[in-house]
C-alpha cells in the first residue's frame, strides 16, 4: 500500500510500504484520509497544494487554480492527480525457465517518427501555442525568447524545450538561433 506524506511546503511525496516516512510529516493512504486531514486547513493552502505540482512532469496536463468551488472537490482532485506518484513496485526476481521452456521473444521498439507524413510536417491546430509559436517564428526578424515567453506564457526553459523537441525532433524543422546587434537572441525557421 502506498502511503503520501506531506510537509509545511505543501510538497507530497508517496511512499512505498516499508519505507520509512519522516515523523514531521502528515500522512495519509487515502482520500478519506487526506479529506479528514485537510478539514483543517485553510481552504488557500489546498490552492497551493494543487498549484505546486500543477503543470510540473508527470502533472503537466493539469494547470493551476485561483479557487476550487468547495473542499470536498479540492481533496478529490488533488488526490486522484497524486496518483501519478504511486512508484511502481520493484519487479520480482523471475524463476529460472525449466530446460523445456522456450525462450521468449524480445519485444521490439518502434523508433520515434517526425509527427505528419511524408509529404512534410503536420501543422499545428489553429490557435495553438504550438501555431503561435510557428508563426513567430516564419516571421523574418523571428522571435526572442521574451516573444515567445509573452505569447505563450511559458517560462524560459520551457519554450527552449519546445523549440528543440517538438519543433525540432518532432516536426523535423530547423530552428537558427542568432544574435541581433543589440546582443538579443532570436529564433526562426531555416528557409527549407
Amino acid at each position: 500500500m502506498t502511503t503520501f506524506a506531506i510537509d509545511n511546503d505543501n510538497i507530497i511525496t508517496a511512499y512505498l510500504a516499508g519505507e520509512a516516512v519522516p515523523e514531521d510529516q502528515a500522512r495519509f493512504t487515502s482520500e478519506k484520509e487526506l479529506a479528514k486531514l485537510a478539514a483543517t486547513w485553510p481552504s488557500d493552502r489546498l490552492v497551493e497544494v494543487w498549484n505546486s505540482f500543477a503543470g510540473v512532469p508527470p502533472f503537466g496536463d493539469l494547470k493551476p487554480v485561483k479557487k476550487f468551488t468547495d473542499r470536498k472537490t479540492a481533496v478529490a482532485r488533488i488526490w486522484r492527480a497524486i496518483q501519478a506518484l504511486t512508484p511502481a513496485p520493484a519487479p520480482q526476481a523471475a524463476a529460472r525457465p525449466s530446460s523445456n521452456d522456450a525462450p521468449k521473444k524480445a519485444k521490439t521498439t518502434k523508433e520515434a517518427q517526425p509527427e505528419g507524413n511524408a509529404a512534410g510536417p503536420k501543422e499545428a491546430r489553429e490557435g495553438s501555442k504550438k501555431a503561435i509559436v510557428l508563426e513567430l517564428l516564419r516571421r523574418p526578424e523571428g522571435a526572442t525568447l521574451t516573444d515567445i515567453q509573452s505569447a505563450t506564457g511559458w517560462m524560459a526553459h520551457s519554450v527552449r524545450g519546445f523549440l528543440s523537441g517538438a519543433l525540432g525532433k518532432k516536426m523535423g524543422l530547423t530552428v537558427e538561433s542568432f544574435k541581433t546587434p543589440e546582443g538579443a537572441r532570436v529564433y526562426r525557421l531555416a528557409a527549407q
